[in-house]
């Protein structure tokens, strides 16, 4: 995966962001780089606009999924679980369900 660097010019005390906020709101929501927030020079927060919020969300939760799949499939290779038709089938016995067609 790709990482970017953060611009040096992204690094603002609390303080400055808090006595600017509007100013490094509009700067954010314009280039769409994260705000570092720091106190005694250490990063303590970080600011991200709702677009690039979503986003970083719903890669985490596609990448997850992608996990969750590879498990099972590495589950099924290694001879664990059970095959689908044979669940189907003890589901339609267990529910009294005419047999598939």
């Amino acid at each position: 995966m790709a990482t970017t660097a953060i611009a040096q010019s992204e690094y603002h005390s609390l303080i400055d962001f808090q006595e600017n906020a509007g100013k490094h709101i509009s700067q954010m929501k314009e280039t769409r780089h994260p705000l570092m927030l720091t106190v005694d020079g250490q990063v303590e927060a970080i600011v991200l606009d709702p677009k690039s919020y979503g986003q970083i969300i719903e890669t985490i939760e596609y990448l997850e999924t992608v996990e969750g799949i590879n498990r099972g499939l590495e589950s099924m290779r290694d001879g664990h679980g059970v095959p689908a038709e044979q669940v189907l089938a003890e589901l339609r016995q267990k529910l009294n369900l005419p047999e598939k067609q």
